[in-house]
């Protein structure tokens, strides 16, 4: 950890981060850590009924049910905590949290999960809301598929296929990258996953390496969009790696697109990609032109956005 304390604190995130930002920003400059801004901005966005792809009236599964997935690492101890497929309690930043520090594991999912959020002293709260699954309806509705004996394996290739390709499938996520007055890093990722996934389906967010990855030496990275496509070529980790073997931000993020574009992604698939150096430099990254992300540096009013680069040309 850095000595000095001076260090200008700074908060990286994806584009609907910004009201978990400025919370965030105000604890840092009240002396907070890293990993309690990165706790509160996402707990604040799992909060927001508003906000259809995080926590509280997140996007449900094929059944209807929100499952929730959230991870959270300290980039000076590289300690990690995660949780998945999470039904039925909120805040599941938090739970991530107390697995990191009241467990020797760093994953629990289902219904461990949530027999651990019990033991913590959560309340159990449905994460459904009017709004949630009045779209999971509509989308029912649009394909035209009834939620019969047909076989769910099929169910859900037609409706995460989207109809046209500018209808992407409902993705969400949201990204926190937090240093703090000491320099530590901490970064955190909280989702309600894949709109109409098949039950039991979990993506990145909550897989360290894949979806979210921080080390005060190198930097933090977290992802948003189609999860598999993080898990399967280990984006987050991938760019540390990167800058760690001596590339420069930009370069190492270019590299993480190019491995993305050569899974050959589904129609629709996408990535999203937010980072940020020790020093406090940060860009966004995508596979998708015209995507933004929000920086929040504490000298700055207010958070402000920047363009994600995409893919440079071959």
């Amino acid at each position: 950890m850095h000595t000095n304390s001076h260090i200008n604190p700074v908060i990286i995130a994806s584009e609907n981060g910004r009201a978990g930002a400025i919370a965030g920003m105000e604890l840092l400059h009240r002396g907070g850590s890293a990993m309690d801004a990165a706790e509160l901005a996402a707990r604040v966005t799992e909060d927001d009924p508003e906000e259809h792809s995080v926590g509280f009236s997140g996007l449900p599964n094929l059944l209807g049910q929100v499952e929730l997935d959230a991870s959270l690492m300290n980039g000076r101890t590289l300690e990690s905590g995660a949780v998945a497929g999470v039904q039925d309690y909120g805040n599941v930043i938090s739970l991530a949290r107390k697995v990191m520090e009241e467990l020797p594991h760093v994953l629990l999912m289902g219904r461990g999960a949530e027999r651990f959020a019990g033991e913590m002293g959560q309340k159990p709260a449905d994460q459904r809301s009017f709004a949630s699954l009045e779209r999971w309806r509509k989308r029912f509705e649009e394909t035209g598929v009834e939620l019969t004996g047909e076989e769910l394996r099929h169910l859900v290739t037609r409706l995460t296929v989207p109809m046209h390709l500018r209808d992407r499938v409902p993705h969400g996520t949201v990204n926190f990258l937090v240093r703090d007055s000491h320099g530590d890093l901490a970064s955190a990722v909280s989702t309600s996953g894949l709109g109409w996934k098949y039950p039991g389906r979990v993506g990145d967010s909550p897989i360290i390496g894949a979806g979210n990855y921080c080390d005060n030496r190198y930097g933090a990275v977290a992802c948003t969009g189609s999860g598999e496509l993080a898990i399967r070529v280990s984006t987050a980790r991938s760019l540390i790696l990167y800058m760690k073997m001596g590339m420069d931000l930009a370069a190492a993020g270019q590299e993480c697109l190019a491995e993305i574009e050569q899974l050959s992604p589904r129609p629709g698939q996408y990535m999203n990609i937010v980072a940020m150096t020790p020093d406090g430099q940060h860009a966004g990254f995508s596979t998708t032109a015209g995507k933004r992300y929000l920086y929040y540096t504490g000298e700055m009013a207010e958070p402000q956005m920047g363009e994600r680069m995409t893919s440079e040309p071959v």
